[in-house]
């Protein structure tokens, strides 16, 4: 229940999060709340219906916010306007979600104002943060919706064992306590184990996005041509990794460079072979040149330590199968081979006898 309230919620803000890089950049690199600011306010100016003081506040708040989404284009914080008017984004932003959707935002959002407290840090910890990285919780309403989470929890854990206690005459105090504790790590293995899943996912995915890299760029497409495309087109392959790259292109759209696009990729999954790759990615960027030989080479090499893999697991497996045909098939081979001499045994012992 808590991984998929947590997917729900990360896939809403990963698309709020496209919608907002798109509708800061538009062609030419003109942001679009400086070309709206400047037709409404021709509209306005041209208006003799529309009262001067009224053209006048409509006009400062919407060149605020065309300033404010000029800034936020080029890398910074979306600014106000005067008087606190709202930015362009905010004005053209999505609708406001009802039902379970709104309720999520809304937490997300209380979660938020508790992260940079020191109740905050100590609910959601850096390992915590982390570990919802390696999720794919880039998101930061979803590390709020995560401390909420745990809280609540928590809270329910220990009213239940209260409840369960002076019920049945046990100690509440204790109970309560434990199941305090329960609740609060509860959540922290979910995420934990859904972490360790999308690890294992980067390690099979990576022999498949070396060798879609190399066929890419070797019919002549762009580093940035590459990667959208994988984005878009293979998504159903690589599960994991082109989420990945689609946080780090939307980074890169909205100004960083490709380095540091790359970098969060690179340091949260703990994998010395896409940190390689994202090396070499980053290198091509900067100085071009031919990677398909490079790529080859490193995709075989994957490819021998998977081979290597699967043996070691194929050897662990044959020494359990072991203890399990010991256990359940050397049974049987003894009742279906020695069972008919037994039998024969026993009745001539019981013919001798008699």
């Amino acid at each position: 229940m808590l991984e998929q309230v947590m997917t729900n919620y990360a896939s809403h803000a990963s698309q709020q999060g496209t919608g907002a890089a798109d509708a800061r950049v538009a062609a030419g690199g003109v942001p679009v709340g400086a070309s709206l600011g400047a037709s409404v306010s021709a509209s306005m100016d041209a208006s003799a219906g529309v009262p001067p003081g009224v053209q006048v506040g409509l006009a400062g708040s919407i060149r605020g916010g065309a300033a404010g989404a000029s800034r936020g284009a080029q890398g910074g914080a979306p600014a106000q306007g005067k008087g606190g008017a709202a930015p362009v984004d905010a004005l053209m932003g999505t609708p406001h979600r009802y039902g379970l959707p709104g309720m999520l935002d809304a937490l997300g959002a209380a979660g938020m104002r508790w992260l940079e407290t020191s109740a905050g840090k100590l609910i959601v910890a850096d390992e915590d943060r982390r570990l919802l990285d390696q999720c794919g919780y880039a998101d930061a309403r979803a590390r709020g919706l995560y401390c909420i989470i745990r809280l609540v929890s928590a809270s329910v854990m220990a009213l239940l064992a209260t409840w369960y206690g002076l019920a049945h005459g046990a100690r509440p105090v204790a109970l309560a306590g434990a199941g305090l504790l329960l609740g609060f790590f509860v959540p922290k293995l979910v995420v934990r184990r859904r972490a360790q899943a999308r690890l294992d996912a980067v390690a099979e995915e990576l022999p498949m996005l070396v060798d879609l890299l190399r066929l890419l760029q070797g019919v002549g497409l762009s580093l940035d041509q590459s990667l959208q495309v994988m984005i878009n087109e293979f998504r159903l392959v690589l599960p994991v990794l082109a989420g990945e790259m689609e946080i780090a292109q939307r980074q890169f759209v909205a100004g960083r460079t490709r380095e540091q696009s790359l970098h969060r990729m690179a340091t949260i999954y703990e994998n010395e072979d896409l940190r390689a790759v994202i090396r070499m990615l980053v290198q091509v960027d900067k100085h071009g040149g031919a990677v398909q030989e490079p790529l080859r080479q490193f995709g075989d090499r994957l490819r021998e330590v998977r081979r290597a893999t699967l043996r070691e697991r194929i050897g662990k497996l044959t020494v359990r199968m072991t203890g399990v045909m010991v256990v359940t098939l050397l049974p049987a081979l003894l009742i279906v081979t020695a069972g008919p001499g037994v039998i024969a045994v026993m009745r001539t012992l019981a013919s001798i006898q008699r």
